[in-house]
């Protein structure tokens, strides 16, 4: 059985994520969705919770007939050479990585891993912190995610907290 892994932080989950994740499935059994910097919540960075993060994307591949996936939130451990291990630990086993970040590229290399890179699909208006900043903006950031995600950032009130964290105490 093929099992492929991919981190992400998810913030949000987004029309490029669900393409890259469908796009992983046509070559793999089952995938594993590593929720990167799961500890971290209510910042401008990381607005969204591990657990929102999970039913986002849980909800979306449910909601696409997509069931061959398991999500493992993954807490930092900010020791690079510890890092491949600790995912590891936390994971069924898995034979390829997808990542384009140049250290989750190389870390997993030297561990061994069949790493591919991805491609970046409507990069533009697909990035998490564009979508953030669409959303501090009041721009149109609904059409960026799907459907799923837009339900759960309304009923968490996502997007107030987002201005909210983008506010300042500066005269």
């Amino acid at each position: 059985m093929t099992r492929a892994f991919i981190v992400g932080r998810f913030q949000p989950f987004h029309m490029g994520h669900l393409e890259v994740i469908q796009e992983i499935l046509k070559e793999h059994e089952s995938v594993i969705i590593g929720i990167g910097s799961a500890q971290y919540s209510h910042t401008l960075q990381n607005p969204f919770t591990a657990g929102e993060r999970h039913l986002m994307i849980s909800n979306t591949l449910e909601s696409k007939k997509i069931f061959n996936f398991y999500i493992i939130p993954i807490e930092d451990v900010n020791s690079n050479p510890l890092w491949v291990a600790h995912v590891e630990s936390l994971t069924p086993n898995f034979s390829n990585v997808y990542t384009n970040n140049p250290l989750v590229k190389r870390l997993f290399f030297e561990k061994r891993y069949n790493v591919k890179s991805m491609e970046l699909i409507n990069r533009v208006e697909w990035s998490g912190t564009r979508i953030r900043e669409k959303m501090i903006n009041g721009e149109n950031w609904e059409r960026d995610v799907p459907s799923t995600v837009v339900e759960i950032i309304k009923e968490i009130d996502g997007v107030s907290r987002i201005r909210a964290l983008a506010e300042t105490d500066d005269a």
